[in-house]
């Protein structure tokens, strides 16, 4: 996926307390699913992940 033509998912900043919690809660709620499509879309191709002592960027 193309970063530039990514579209851009709610609620998006700046946050309010309650749209903050939102955002929170929807990524754990992709989390607890344990569906990895599910997952995936909570983050973008810019994501950074760390795994110990790995990180990974992009795809």
């Amino acid at each position: 996926m193309n970063p530039d033509t990514e579209q851009p998912r709610p609620p998006l900043p700046p946050f309010t307390l309650e749209s903050a919690i939102q955002k929170v809660r929807m990524a754990e709620d992709a989390w607890n699913s344990r569906d990895p499509a599910r997952v995936a879309l909570a983050y973008s191709v810019q994501s950074q992940w760390r795994n110990r002592s790995e990180f990974l960027v992009g795809l």
